[in-house]
């Protein structure tokens, strides 16, 4: 509202009974309408109408004294702000107590605001948080009363020294998630009374300072997840007041201090992911509810008053070198224990009889011994029961099936014997059942079919005999079942039709033929049926496997002729004698380029430069009354020489993105939906997208890939959104990221058009079966992981925020050549929500091997986890093996290859290091960055910019 109305109005509002609007003063009624003046035109969520709501305490956001004669808070919370000039008017209201307009998008305090508002002496809280803050922390005079100051989730950056000097009252600091770097500061405000200290998530480096100790107030200090190095002061020990302490993901080293011990107030100690060595203090959980020390370098026994404190719930020492046996005394009221990835000996306790509140266990990755004790079975709230990889004996005790909430059972990797007892299929809660890898007998109980909640299950490596259950085709919930390198015999029954991850019947005595039932499994992503006694023929309707990227026939008594297999199926048939490979196609010629003299090609690429914008402008009313040819669901069972014409689609938008005046003049949006519509001109399959190769009129040829929208699993917000979101993607201009040139977009399917990559991916590169497979030297490895970090580095560095990827595989890594690869399928966050989809966790959140641990729980796709799956790619570089053999995933045999550092020569590929001392040495450097990134926990994973600057110091 232009402010001559504002002051006609505040005129007219002046000559009203005052009692009858409002009891405010007319110089906050001025203030708080002029502040009204300048958000109209900052945000549409602010509804602030002096000309329907005179009084200011009647909106949305303003608080007001119990009589109204005074406004004493703004909270403009999540108003969408991005002009901070409204802030200068606020410093009129002498009376404000407090002030939020976090979760905003404001750049900048106007220096008018530091100036103004320092000198209200009544103002006690000022809120930041989550906004778009850049620069350095400004100098905060005056302020004399404030007590909570909250910057958190900013871009700030720089020291934080003296700027907070002057803060005489101060209790709460939040500073975290920023980019603050330097000390941490001795010195917080002008006085001790500080309460809480909050700078977690900065670059803060050196120690912990010493005089910490003085703010004896202090209940809550939160440094995580910064760069600190050193030893905990023993000044903290003195802190009598602190509730809470987190040191987490830093590189403090140096003893766990003793101090701690005697803080009388502490409920939380989080010093996880340091680097802390020695052994645990006495008494540390005297106080205690919740401990985390895990990924530390601890040695020694756990100490026998550890776990027996009455208040302790949470405990984890995981991923340290703790050794001995598992302290018998427990606390009654242990809710987490997490005792897995150390070097812990002798039997499980019994004494876990007494946990009634026990709920997640786990004592994975340690060296316990003799029987899983029957006594775990009194323990009726277990959801979590993990002991894999230990060395336990002897029978699987029937107890476990009196824990009727458990939800995920983990006994792989132990030395168990005798049958599967019946009484785990009672477990109707149960969604992960691993015992692979044991020595179990028997057969697989039919009764199996009871756990209709079960998504992966996982019996192989036992001697396990008999058919496999006919009832196993009612298991709904099942997408991964795993049963290879058993002593199963018999007909392969029909299987759940939700199978996703992998069906691996691989290593056993199977015989009869292929059923066809099998193409029933149209999610199914891995097949291995190698190493068994099937014949006859491969049934063609293994064609129609859309999702299909990995099957195994190897060593059966196959015969016949090999259907014909897409090529991006990586498919091995080697040792069946009598089996016939299909004819090789042969590739039709590109059309031949019409002759053109060179001075006419000048003028077509003039004219076709200037009617650049005019074609883009038509091109959407051209597509949408033309009738496409299109590659609808049903296509995807056709021959590769099969043609259909599919009805018509609505084209809702379409543009050029590129700027280069060769790809405008080349790219004919007509020829590349004519190429979609053929599945002969598949080059490769991904996750959630299709690539077909396009030529183009003049000869160029491109990639046209093809999402197909109207799939559950796109969570569109609408096809506006999406264009400007790739629009933002196509003016990317890092050369190992791919990134669009152009865009259709239907009513049902996305069309984007990219430079051709004619060396295809790095999965084919690595991994593809062939007779004289190439190896590909370290060189060009090498180059690779390069590129690839250099690209997703820039695409978490974006200026516009962070680039996430949801699906990064060596399927996603293309090449331009040998040592030039391009990060792809950028865009897949910008339309998948995998927290909005009831299908299974592949389904959304990438490919099977490379999905983080923590994506099952969080169902989030973060910057970590983009680390996790980029380390599996830096494994398959230095390994030469898959994501995924024999139904083990690639992160979780190289991690637990690389306990015993002397071994790791096992682990890197043995054809590209033998011969020279100087590439095994820098694979064995890349081999540790890709373990540092395939971390359990995600807080552990380096940021890619340090992956990338670790890979380029390897050489």
């Amino acid at each position: 509202m232009p402010s001559f109305l504002f002051s006609l109005f505040f005129f007219l509002l002046s000559c009203l009974p005052f009692s009858a609007v409002s009891q405010l003063s007319p110089a906050q009624t001025a203030a708080a309408v002029d502040i009204a003046g300048k958000l109209a035109n900052n945000s549409a969520a602010v509804l602030w109408s002096p000309s329907t709501q005179p009084n200011p305490c009647s909106w949305r956001g303003v608080l007001c004294s119990a009589d109204n004669s005074s406004i004493t808070a703004l909270s403009l919370s999540g108003f969408g702000l991005s002009d901070s000039d409204f802030l200068l008017d606020v410093c009129k209201i002498e009376s404000l107590l407090s002030l939020d307009v976090s979760n905003n998008h404001l750049s900048s305090i106007p220096d008018g605001f530091i100036a103004g508002c320092g000198g209200m002496g009544g103002l006690k809280v000022m809120n930041f948080s989550k906004n778009q803050l850049v620069g350095s922390l400004q100098v905060f005079k005056g302020f004399v009363g404030l007590e909570t100051l909250d910057l958190s989730f900013n871009s700030l950056s720089g020291n934080v020294s003296f700027q907070l000097d002057e803060l005489q009252s101060l209790k709460s600091l939040n500073l975290s998630w920023n980019k603050f770097s330097g000390p941490v500061p001795g010195r917080i405000g002008n006085s001790t009374g500080l309460e809480e200290l909050v700078l977690s998530v900065n670059s803060f480096t050196g120690g912990i300072p010493r005089e910490i100790g003085d703010y004896k107030n202090l209940s809550l200090i939160d440094l995580s997840v910064n760069r600190l190095s050193g030893s905990v002061p023993t000044e903290i020990g003195s802190l009598i007041r602190l509730k809470t302490l987190i040191l987490s993901a830093n590189q403090l080293s140096g003893a766990i201090p003793p101090s701690i011990s005697n803080i009388p107030a502490l409920e939380r100690f989080a010093a996880n992911q340091n680097q802390f060595d020695g052994s645990i203090p006495m008494g540390l959980t005297n106080f205690l509810r919740l401990l985390d020390l895990s990924y530390n370098k601890l040695t020694g026994p756990i100490p026998d008053d550890l776990l027996a404190q009455p208040r302790l719930t949470t405990v984890d020492l995981s991923y340290n070198s703790l050794n001995g046996a598992i302290p018998v005394n427990l606390s009654s009221s242990l809710f987490r224990l997490r005792l897995g990835s150390n070097a812990l000996n002798g039997s499980i306790p019994t004494s876990f009889v007494s946990l009634q509140s026990l709920t997640y266990l786990e004592l994975d990755n340690n060296s316990l011994s003799n029987v899983v004790p029957r006594e775990l079975g009194s323990c009726r709230n277990l959801a979590l029961l993990n002991l894999a990889e230990n060395e336990l004996t002897g029978f699987l005790p029937e107890s476990v099936g009196n824990l009727v909430s458990l939800q995920v059972l983990k006994l792989q990797s132990n030395r168990l014997t005798g049958p599967i007892p019946e009484e785990i299929t009672q477990l109707l809660n149960l969604s992960i059942l691993n015992v692979s890898w044991n020595s179990l007998n028997g057969s697989i109980p039919p009764s199996v079919s009871n756990l209709q909640k079960l998504t992966h299950l996982t019996l192989q490596g036992n001697d396990l005999s008999g058919s496999i259950p006919v009832t196993i085709s009612q298991m709904n919930s099942l997408i991964e079942l795993q049963l290879g390198q058993n002593q199963l015999t018999g007909l392969i029954p029909p299987m759940p039709v939700r199978l996703q991850i992998a069906l691996n019947l691989s290593n056993n005595h199977l015989d009869g033929h292929i059923p066809n039932s099998l193409a029933q499994l149209r999610d199914l992503e891995v097949l291995d049926l190698s190493n068994n006694k099937l014949s006859g023929e491969i049934p063609d309707s293994l064609v129609g496997l859309s999702s299909l990227i990995q099957l195994s026939l190897s060593n059966n008594n196959l015969s016949g002729t090999v259907p014909p297999f897409k090529n991006f199926v990586a498919l091995n048939t080697t040792g069946n004698e009598e089996l016939v490979l299909p004819p090789t196609k042969q590739t039709p010629p590109p059309p031949q380029k019409r002759k053109k003299s060179v001075a006419m090609g000048v003028i077509l690429a003039a004219v076709s430069a200037v009617l650049a914008v005019a074609v883009v402008a038509i091109v959407v009313l051209l597509l949408s009354r033309r009738v496409l040819k299109v590659n609808n669901d049903q296509q995807s069972e056709l021959g590769e020489d099969d043609h259909v014409v599919g009805p018509p689609q609505h084209v809702i938008h379409g543009n050029l993105l590129t700027s280069s005046g060769i790809h405008r003049s080349s790219i004919d949006f007509f020829k590349a939906m004519e190429v979609v519509a053929d599945p002969a001109n598949i080059v490769l399959r991904t996750r959630f997208c299709t690539y077909y190769k396009a030529i183009m009129p003049s000869g160029a040829i491109y990639l046209v890939k093809k999402l197909n929208l109207s799939d559950k699993i796109f969570q569109m917000n609408g096809h506006d959104k999406f264009a400007a979101e790739l629009e933002v993607l196509g003016r990317l201009s890092n050369s190992n990221v791919m990134t669009p040139l152009a865009y259709v977009l239907t009513e049902d399917s996305a069309y984007l058009l990219y430079e051709n990559l004619n060396q295809g991916c790095l999965f084919d590169l690595l991994h593809k079966v062939e007779k004289e497979k190439m190896v590909v030297d370290w060189s060009n490895r090498y180059s690779i992981a390069v590129g690839v970090a250099q690209g997703l580095a820039s695409l978490h560095g974006c200026s516009s925020g962070p680039i996430l990827l949801l699906d990064l595989s060596s399927r996603n890594v293309l090449l331009k050549s040998m040592k030039e690869p391009v990060v792809g399928d950028i865009e897949l966050c910008k339309v998948i929500d995998p927290s909005k989809s009831t299908g299974s966790l592949s389904m959304v959140a990438g490919s099977v091997g490379y999905i983080p641990p923590e994506y099952a729980y969080t169902m989030r796709v973060t910057m970590a986890g983009n680390v996790y799956s980029f380390g599996v790619i830096l494994l398959e570089l230095v390994t030469g093996k898959p994501a995924v053999s024999d139904g083990i995933e690639l992160a979780k045999w190289a991690t637990s290859n690389s306990k015993n550092q002397d071994r790791w020569d096992g682990i890197i590929d043995s054809n590209v290091s033998r011969g020279s001392l100087s590439v095994r040495s820098q694979m064995l450097s890349v081999l540790k960055v890709a373990l540092s990134c395939v971390s359990a926990s995600p807080e552990a994973r380096p940021k890619m910019k340090s992956v990338l600057r670790m890979i380029l110091n390897a050489r």
